[in-house]
Order: C-alpha cells, then structure tokens, then sequence
C-alpha cells in the first residue's frame, strides 16, 4: 500500500512529470538522427528541412542567393531564406535556426523541445497562481488556503500540465522538428501577461506572435472587450450602458484601448517592416499573402478542399474562371470566400466570451478550436493550437468523465473515419475524393459537437 502511495505521490510531483518530458524529448531527438541515417522514412519531419536549408542561405549568401535585389536596406553579410522554395514562415525563425548550421544539425530539434518544455511550466504557473486559486475581488488577492487546498491544487495543476507535457502529439512533433512550440511560448507568454493584468507586456507578444503566424490576431478582439470596461461608458454584464449599437462602438474607444491597439500593431509593424526592409517583398508574400490567397487542393481535414481541387486552374487552363463567369461562380472560386464564416465566428466568439480577463483560456480555445474547424486548410499540426489551452480549461468543466469518454472517442473517431479514407486516395491511388469530402463535413460537425459540449460545460467561477 506504501508503495502504491510513493508511486502516486511520485506521478503527482510536477519536478518528476518535468524530468520525464525533458528525458522523452532528448531520447527521441537522439533516436530521430539514428533512424535518419539507416531508413528511408524519415522521422524528421519535411519542414525541418526547408528551415535548415533557409537558415543555410541566411549565413551564405553568394551567387543565386542574396538579399540586395529584395530588400531597400541591404546587408551582405545576410542571405535570402526565400530561395529555399516552400520556405514560408518570418526570416527570424531562420535567423533563429542558423546554429543548426556551424554548433548541430538538431540544434532546432532541442531549441523546440525546451520551448515545449518552459510551455509547460507556464502552464503549470497559470494554473497554480491565476486559474485554480479562486480571486476574492478584482484585485486577484488569493483567499486564504489550507496546507490540504495547496496540495490538492499543487496536484491538479501537475496533472493538467502533464496532458501537454506527456501529450504524445506535442512531444513527437516537436522532436521531429516543427516550430509549432516556438508560436505557442508566444502566445502562452502573452496569455500570462493578460491573466496578470500586465497589459503593456500582452500587447508587445500579442503583436510578436501575430508577426510569426497570422492566426493570434483573434485573441485581440477578447483582449478589447475586456479593456472597454476601463473606458466613459459604464459596462454592466457586458453591455453598455445607453447608446445601443453606437454606445456599444463607443465604449471600445478609451485610453486603455487604444494604448493595447498601437503598442500590439506597432510590434508587429516594427518586426513586419524590418523584415521588409532587409528581404522585400519574397518575406511580404510568402509569410501573410501566400496564406491568404492560397489555393490548396490537396486533401486535408477542411472540406473547402474538394471545391478548391474542383475548381483549381488545369494545366490547360491556368488562368481559372474565364471572364464570363457567374458572380456566384467567382465567388465560390475565390480563396477569400472561406474567411466569412471563418471571421464571424471567430471574432464573434472573442466579443462574446471575453468580457472577464479570468475567462481568456476558455475564450482563447473557442476561438482558436472555431479558427482551426473552418479554416480552408486544416492539418493534424493545427490541432496543436487549441491542445495548447486544453489543460488550462480543464479544471472548469464541469463534465462527467462518461461524457467526457464520449467527447474524446467523437474527436478521435471522425479524425480515424477520415485518415481510413485518406489512405485509400494517398497510397492505394483509389479516387475517393467525394467521399473524403463528406467525411470532411463529418469531421466538422463533430467537432462542432464537442466544442458545443465544451462550452455548455464550462462554469467559469467552478474549480473541481
């Protein structure tokens, strides 16, 4: 029975949870090189190869790869990352990886595995410090605490910590070399700063984590519906007081406001336009306008891609729709067209949830769950950014593990339904486009489902 106890005490120790994620992490970094060298399935994922090879041309410049045809403010001693072909992301995360050159080849690898890591101690503070002891009033004062609350939240925390330490799905792809885990430091940092009311500091990451990848822009909208409360207008249960839809417009304009807004934009303005001073308009278009004009027809979990493979220029015909077109038919065409619901939910969802700043978690993950779902291109990677904030909702939901069981077997389910009929397309070459479209629109009602369970279940003045 001691030994029962140790063996619980030991799995419920947050030190113990954090050496074990650091040991899985360099194992399978060690392992990724040794199956590297003697397979040819790779286990490093594709994508740490093009950020390998960017950071190559950022540290040799030469023939056929330079900076200065690009960019208004030449540096030479600075290559082009854009003439690796697939490299879309912001140069710094190539700037970032230029160890991988002249210290190790998986120094990216460790850099991703460590942001994975001080993830999950930040997770683990928010929901020691912020999101388990209960605010007495807006001051956030904790109330008194026994030595047993402690423990018990000392417990809670270390095992909501670990669904993302121990998450097979986090751990794997960081290891094989995505940079997912750099994004979320980002966003978890700027999570931090708003759950603490350090305004200033959430508006600097907001504004860096929009630079690195466009979708954290939605967190703004929760972030302003918080700070309209500081503003003339008296806010009462979310609402203005007077004035109707003009009274609610207004309230959004205050001092605390606008300060978020310019210090936000201009980050994001200062790393956007040094980028494109240094490396011109191949960093405008592949980092933001490529993502918003992009037109992927290979299959992928959002059911826009059949349209978009229906519709998408032949060989034949590379200008697409001729001229004569219906208005209807340039709009299911467009790769715009797929934002309206997008948008509207998305930015809905922030207006609609984030009036207290002790609900951005939950906010965050509805918008970020909604933003994945009904994005025009969704992969397994994606799901990365809602798990994220998974572990800080959990103690909130009040869901019964039945139903919880049943919510984890639909999201597992319609993915598996899905990947069955992918793999008849992608390695036994059957057509079965049409039905991987309908199992794309299985796959969003499903998730739909869950996310509407998520939120019926979430008490927000509830610790379990």
């Amino acid at each position: 029975m001691s030994a029962t106890s140790s063996l619980i005490s030991l799995w419920s120790s947050f030190r113990f949870i954090l050496t074990l994620s650091v040991l899985v992490r360099i194992a399978l970094i060690v392992y990724s090189e040794w199956h590297d060298a003697r397979s040819i399935v790779k286990y490093t994922d594709v994508d740490y190869r093009v950020f390998s090879d960017a950071a190559k041309y950022i540290l040799h410049p030469g023939p056929g790869n330079t900076n200065t045809a690009a960019g208004s403010f030449r540096v030479r001693a600075i290559g082009d990352p854009y003439t690796r072909e697939t490299y879309r992301y912001t140069p710094l995360l190539a700037l970032l990886l230029t160890p991988n050159e002249w210290l190790h080849p998986s120094f990216g690898k460790y850099l991703f595995a460590a942001c994975d890591i001080i993830n999950g101690i930040i997770i683990y503070k928010l929901l020691i410090s912020v999101i388990l002891p209960r605010p007495t009033h807006p001051e956030h004062k904790k109330p008194p605490s026994s030595d047993h609350t402690v423990s018990q939240n000392a417990r809670q925390a270390t095992i909501c910590s670990a669904i993302h330490l121990l998450n097979p799905m986090v751990f794997s792809i960081s290891t094989r070399g995505s940079s997912e885990s750099i994004l979320s430091l980002f966003v978890l940092t700027t999570l931090y700063a708003a759950l603490t009311r350090r305004w200033n500091i959430a508006a600097v990451g907001l504004g860096i984590s929009v630079h690195w990848k466009i979708y954290p822009f939605v967190y703004g909208f929760s972030c302003l519906a918080v700070l309209r409360k500081a503003g003339g207008k008296k806010v009462v249960n979310g609402k203005s007081q007077g004035g109707g839809v003009l009274g609610y417009i207004s309230s959004f304009v205050n001092w605390e406001t606008l300060k978020f807004g310019v210090l936000s934009v201009g980050t994001f303005g200062i790393l956007t336009g040094g980028c494109y001073l240094i490396w011109g308009y191949p960093f405008l278009y592949e980092t933001y306008l490529y993502h918003l004009n992009r037109r992927d027809h290979r299959h992928n979990f959002s059911p826009y891609f059949y349209l978009t493979y229906l519709t998408y220029p032949s060989l034949k015909s590379s200008e697409g729709l001729p001229s004569t077109a219906l208005p209807w038919q340039t709009m299911l065409h467009s790769s715009l067209t797929s934002f309206v619901p997008q948008m509207f939910l998305t930015i809905g969802t922030g207006f609609l949830f984030g009036g207290r700043e002790d609900d951005f978690p939950f906010t965050w993950f509805i918008q970020t769950v909604v933003f994945v779902v009904f994005n025009k291109v969704c992969t397994s990677q994606y799901f990365l950014w809602y798990l994220l904030l998974l572990p800080l909702i959990l103690p909130r939901l009040n869901i019964s593990k039945t139903t919880a069981t049943i919510y984890v077997a639909v999201w597992v389910g319609v993915q598996a339904l899905w990947l069955g009929e992918a793999y008849k397309l992608e390695f036994l070459g059957q057509n079965t486009f049409y039905g991987l479209w309908i199992r794309g629109l299985i796959y969003v009602a499903g998730n739909c489902w869950v996310l509407g369970g998520i939120m019926r279940g979430y008490k927000s003045d509830m610790i379990s």
